[in-house]
């Protein structure tokens, strides 16, 4: 259970931190830069959710927020050969499954795609969009961090499906993506110009 009665404690002043297990590492390390990185993304949730959505995806981009405390605390917590004295929590492939059945739910009624679509149209949507690409960002610290010390794969593959999740959520709100703004690529190009041979 989480207890805080102080909110500054001077324990980071000399540019270091304590992860979940209590180990002493800089806070430029990769495993801070990756579970910061879910905080930030948590962040860009909460100004989505701040926004007009449908009751559906409100209820849902909750429970993402409480799942990404999760993902933060695996990462917070480094794999050990060791058995803990307490078990630290992991993300669980079930947490993946969900989301994958939201994907297939909100996509269902959604015309396919025909082009690229360019983050905006509606303010809910540019504002998934947004936290679409933080998403990415974070995943790819955290592939960065799996790279060098071991990590849960499903924090990975979380982060992966979530992104694809906050992709389709944004066509949903924009109409069904009768609102999606396409890319037509080229078009505002002046004059063609011939490679050089």
């Amino acid at each position: 259970m989480v207890h805080l009665n102080r909110i500054y404690t001077r324990a980071g002043d000399d540019g270091q931190t304590h992860l979940g297990n209590m180990q002493r590492v800089p806070k430029t390390s990769l495993r801070i830069e990756a579970y910061g990185g879910v905080d930030e993304l948590n962040a860009v949730l909460g100004v989505a959710a701040c926004e007009e959505l449908p009751e559906t995806i409100a209820v849902q981009l909750l429970h993402i927020q409480n799942d990404l405390f999760d993902v933060g605390a695996d990462l917070c917590v480094p794999e050990s050969k060791e058995p803990p004295d307490v078990p630290p929590l992991r993300v669980l492939s079930g947490q993946v499954e969900q989301l994958e059945r939201w994907i297939d739910e909100h996509n269902e009624p959604l015309e396919p795609l025909k082009s690229f679509i360019l983050p905006g149209g509606s303010p809910a949507a540019a504002r998934l969009h947004h936290a679409r690409t933080v998403c990415r960002r974070v995943e790819i610290g955290v592939l960065r961090l799996a790279e060098a010390e071991p990590v849960n794969r499903q924090v990975s593959v979380y982060l992966n499906r979530l992104s694809d999740l906050l992709f389709v959520m944004a066509r949903v709100c924009n109409d069904d993506g009768r609102q999606d703004v396409l890319w037509t690529p080229g078009k505002n190009r002046q004059g063609e110009a011939r490679p050089s041979e």
